[in-house]
C-alpha cells in the first residue's frame, strides 16, 4: 500500500531524470512531504501535446490529483479510495483496465511513509479486516539517494454538472499501482527494528527500473500480458527503510523536518 509519500524534487531536477520534453511552469508544485490522497502530484506520462499538429506522443510532465476517478464514474467521490491499484490484478479491475491499456504514468517520489503494526494487527489487514491505530511510522526511499520511480495510472473524468469550457471540466487522475512487500533484507535497515520491507507492510509500491521507464510510458504498446511483465518486483535491496517521527501522522504537518531519521523508534512494535 502507498498512503503517503514525500515528494521534493523541482520539476526541472524531474524533467532532466526522466527526459520531460515538455512541463509548464506555470503548474509547478510547492515541495511536498506530506502527500496525502486527493492532493496534487507530479506524474511523468507520454501523450500528444493538446490542439497540436504533431500527434506523437511527447513525454510529459502533468500535474494530476491523487485518487483515480474512472472516466465512466458518475462522480468523483470515491477517488480517495482509489490510491493504489494492485499489481496482480490491474489489468483486469474495471476501474483500472483502460488505464492500464494506454494511460500509464511514473509518479516520481523521494520514498514513502509506511506505519509498522504488530504481527496480528497485519494478518487482519491482510483479511481485510479492521485494525488497529497505525504505529511507528518509516520512511522507505532508495538506498542510493535516486528517485523513486512509482508505476502508476492516469485517467480523465468529465464533470457534466459543468459547461464544456469551464477551467474544471476535465479532472485528470492518477492511482499508484502496488505489489507484495519484498520478504529479503534492506539495502540499509535501521539499527532495531524491521528487517524487511514485509516486516513494515504487506503491500509496497512498485518501482519502476529506469531500464523499464519507455516501456511503461509508450501509449502505442497495448498487450497485457507484455506490460504485465513490466510489474515485475524489482530486483532486492534497492530499499532503506528508518523510523521518522509521528508528526507525519498528521497531514497538517509538512516539511522537509519529517524526512529527519530517528535514532530509535518512538513507539514500541512487534515484528
Amino acid at each position: 500500500m502507498c498512503g503517503r509519500y514525500a515528494a521534493g524534487r523541482t520539476p526541472g531536477e524531474l524533467a532532466g531524470i526522466f527526459g520531460v520534453e515538455k512541463w509548464e511552469p506555470e503548474e509547478a508544485l510547492e515541495p511536498d512531504w506530506n502527500v496525502a490522497p486527493t492532493k496534487e502530484v507530479y506524474a511523468v506520462l507520454e501523450r500528444p501535446l493538446k490542439d497540436a499538429a504533431d500527434t506523437r506522443p511527447v513525454r510529459q510532465l502533468r500535474v494530476l490529483r491523487w485518487g483515480l476517478v474512472p472516466s465512466w464514474a458518475k462522480s468523483p467521490e470515491g477517488a480517495a479510495r482509489m490510491i493504489n491499484a494492485r499489481a496482480e490484478t490491474v489489468h483486469e479491475k474495471p476501474a483500472y483496465r483502460r488505464a492500464f491499456a494506454s494511460r500509464r504514468c511514473v509518479l516520481p517520489a523521494d520514498g514513502y511513509y509506511e506505519w509498522v503494526t504488530g504481527a496480528d494487527e497485519r494478518r487482519l489487514e491482510v483479511e481485510g479486516r479492521r485494525k488497529r491505530p497505525r504505529k511507528q511510522p518509516y520512511f522507505v526511499t532508495p538506498v542510493d539517494g535516486s528517485v523513486l520511480a512509482m508505476a502508476g495510472l492516469y485517467e480523465f473524468w468529465r464533470d457534466p454538472t459543468l459547461p464544456p469550457d469551464h477551467p474544471g471540466a476535465w479532472r485528470a487522475t492518477c492511482s499508484v499501482i502496488t505489489t507484495e512487500a519484498e520478504k529479503g533484507p534492506l539495502g540499509a535497515a535501521p539499527a532495531e527494528g524491521p528487517r524487511s520491507l514485509a516486516d513494515i507492510h504487506p503491500r509496497m509500491p512498485l518501482a519502476l527500473t529506469e531500464d523499464r521507464w519507455d516501456a511503461w510510458l509508450d501509449p502505442a504498446r497495448t498487450d497485457a500480458e507484455e506490460l504485465r511483465a513490466l510489474l515485475a518486483p524489482p530486483p532486492g535491496g534497492l530499499m532503506r527503510a528508518y523510523p521518522v517521527a509521528t508528526a507525519v501522522s498528521n497531514v497538517r504537518n509538512n516539511g522537509p523536518e519529517l524526512l529527519a531519521e530517528l535514532d530509535a523508534p518512538e513507539e514500541t512494535t512487534l515484528f
